[in-house]
């Protein structure tokens, strides 16, 4: 099982992954959560990339997917080339990794978008402010709805977070493999709905 976790940044990525691999982990299974290639790549340049150099940051994203999934029965994904796609189209109005990006979405199980419910906080060279935490949101939503990809949405804080994760993966809080069912609404996360919490977020920041 493959699962690819998007989102803007400072929302959460990093520890719900971190958290969605030790929750299989600590029932027996083999789980890795794959990091984020760019956090690297900009720790030993010391710079964020330019346009001619996204296309290998998203490529070598993709192959340490699939590096953990020869490793790994369940493969959690910090996240995929979509992000990096997404930021070159909003960066430097260059879509030209939108295919490859698509493409290797397909691949996954499942495509879980982290919620803006979170503070922003400052963290590395990859970082440019809560500013662009909202258009970066609204272009993956685009994106995958122009690929006809299947996502779902994940708010809550802490522990909440990772239960509405496993939710959305499953159908079922505990995260165990079990047929898939009708899903009923309060936290569904459904992108048409999006439970009550946005609206919520919305209300209480006017």
């Amino acid at each position: 099982m493959k699962i690819a976790l998007l989102g803007a940044e400072s929302t959460g990525k990093t520890q719900l992954a971190q958290a969605l691999a030790a929750h299989w982990r600590a029932r027996g299974r083999s789980a890795e959560a794959v990091p984020e290639a760019l956090r690297d790549w900009c720790a030993a340049m010391g710079r964020t990339p330019r346009p001619e150099e996204q296309m290998a940051i998203a490529q070598e994203q993709e192959r340490r997917v699939d590096e953990a999934q020869a490793r790994a029965e369940i493969v959690v994904a910090d996240t995929t080339a979509m992000m990096v796609a997404v930021y070159s189209a909003m960066l430097f109005e260059d879509g030209s990794l939108y295919r490859f990006a698509v493409e290797r979405q397909r691949v996954y199980d499942h495509t879980l978008l982290t919620g803006l419910d979170l503070p922003w906080v400052p963290d590395g060279l990859q970082r440019d402010g809560p500013h662009v935490q909202g258009p970066v949101d609204a272009l993956v939503r685009e994106m995958l709805g122009k690929a006809s990809l299947p996502w779902r949405v994940v708010y809550g804080q802490g522990e909440e977070r990772l239960k509405n994760a496993l939710a959305a993966i499953e159908g079922h809080p505990d995260g165990e493999i079990r047929p898939r069912r009708a899903w009923t609404c309060e936290k569904c996360s459904d992108p048409d709905c999006e439970h009550r919490l946005f609206t919520g977020l919305v209300r209480g920041a006017g």
